[in-house]
């Protein structure tokens, strides 16, 4: 596996070299042909590539890896009329020499990502669309797309829309597309969301307020394996905002009721965080810290009180790893930007990760278990990750690196083989919009 590792980083070479280029064929094709269209017709075009390390995936209970992962998107819009837009988007996801057999996380071949409609312009109050799409709300703590993944999810949806400067409401119907890595990702509504969303961008002085109900069904054909189905009901509110000296604010709290399988849902979760930017001589430093907490299931309960944590983007929200959901745990976080130039940045992000409830179980990003002590003897101390990532920007390009450890504690010794995984990567991407 070594001697293949220079072979991999000669792409990234080669995008570098390109990237110094004075001129950009390619954006200047889209922009001409938004311009001879009369901005009827667009284009747009990413293509990603990133070489991964994984040691000690989870915690030594799966195989260390070490391959590349590739993306490509390929994009139309075409607006005909005023009061209609279409657009597509085809994804072709790869992950080259990973052993054996890469996941639907990474690999999905040549597909519809995005083909969706809106009716009525979205600039007007009253719209209405439908499709497939790419769909965040908020800070994607409940409903978003985790751009690092390399499949990336995406919805197949309806949604109607009134928006105006005081108000956005959405009526929405989410399904998350089941990811079929050889075959057409097929809808699959079996497991879906659907509710409304509320955004008040002026509520006060410089606050605003998300609220929100949505309810979160599941049955077998979405994939549901426990007896009965799922049906979540969820309420939640996000308030957010600025205040003097600079600081910025956001809290957000969800209540769930409902049933998991055949036991009532009663659970919740919440968020709060603050950040403010200061300066380091003469270069900006972006300072931030967030606690969150997602309830447990407590043994001998007749009723669940995990936290279904619905459809999130958690990359980042609990670590650069990804090894975690919003799921059963207490998260504390810090993230540090330095700015070193318009161009360049470098992050230092630390996390340290308690259980909720010790009888439950720890819960992947993905929302799976990965460990469980029923009698809640192994404790709560989870561990704690540190990571430090840079990025670089010169015109449509984005080169990565970054590295990342986690430091086991108790709980992790206690309920897995116990090796602490770490994460290495380098990364480019290419964009035209």
């Amino acid at each position: 596996m070594a001697k293949r590792t220079p072979w991999l980083l000669l792409p990234l070479f080669y995008l570098a070299i390109h990237a110094a280029a004075q001129q950009d064929p390619l954006q200047d094709a889209a922009h001409a042909l938004h311009q001879a269209t009369a901005q009827k017709l667009s284009l747009s075009l990413e293509e990603r590539t990133r070489w991964e390390e994984r040691f000690g995936n989870n915690f030594g209970n799966a195989a260390s890896q070490e391959y590349m992962v590739s993306r490509l998107r390929i994009g139309m819009g075409y607006t005909p009329t005023r009061w209609l837009q279409l657009s597509a988007t085809a994804q072709d996801a790869r992950a080259p020499w990973y052993q054996p057999n890469a996941p639907s996380s990474l690999r999905d071949s040549m597909d519809l990502q995005e083909g969706y409609a809106i009716f009525g312009s979205e600039k007007r109050a009253l719209n209405f669309s439908a499709g497939r799409r790419m769909i965040n709300y908020g800070e994607t703590r409940v409903i978003g797309v985790p751009q690092w993944t390399n499949s990336s999810r995406t919805y197949d949806y309806g949604r109607i829309r009134y928006s105006s400067k005081h108000i956005t409401l959405d009526a929405l119907l989410l399904s998350p597309v089941q990811i079929l890595p050889d075959q057409f990702n097929k809808p699959e509504l079996g497991n879906r969301y659907w509710g409304t969303y509320l955004v008040l961008p002026q509520l006060w002085h410089h606050s605003a307020v998300d609220l929100y109900a949505l309810r979160h069904s599941q049955n077998k054909i979405g994939g549901w394996s426990g007896a009965g189905t799922l049906g979540t009901n969820n309420y939640g509110a996000r308030l957010y905002g600025s205040l003097p000296a600079g600081f910025k604010y956001s809290f957000e709290g969800i209540g769930q009721n409902g049933h998991t399988g055949v036991l009532d849902q009663r659970a919740y979760a919440w968020f709060a965080g603050g950040s403010r930017t200061i300066k380091i001589g003469t270069l900006p430093l972006d300072l931030s810290a967030e606690y969150k907490v997602a309830s447990g299931s407590h043994a001998g309960e007749k009723h669940s009180s995990t936290f279904d944590q619905l459809t999130p983007s958690n990359h980042d929200k609990f670590g650069h790893i990804d090894l975690f959901g919003w799921k059963n745990l207490k998260t504390f976080k810090t993230l540090e930007v330095l700015h070193l130039n318009p161009s360049l940045d470098f992050n230092l992000m630390y996390t340290q990760q308690r259980l909720f409830s010790p009888s439950d179980a720890l819960y992947a990003s993905s929302g799976s278990k990965l460990a469980l002590s029923s009698t809640g003897k192994a404790g709560q101390n989870v561990g704690q990750e540190l990571d430090g990532y840079a990025t670089y920007r010169w015109k449509n390009h984005t080169f990565y690196a970054g590295v990342g450890h986690f430091f086991k504690g108790t709980y992790i010794e206690k309920t897995t083989p116990g090796i602490n995984p770490r994460y290495f990567y380098l990364a480019q991407q290419y964009t035209i919009k």
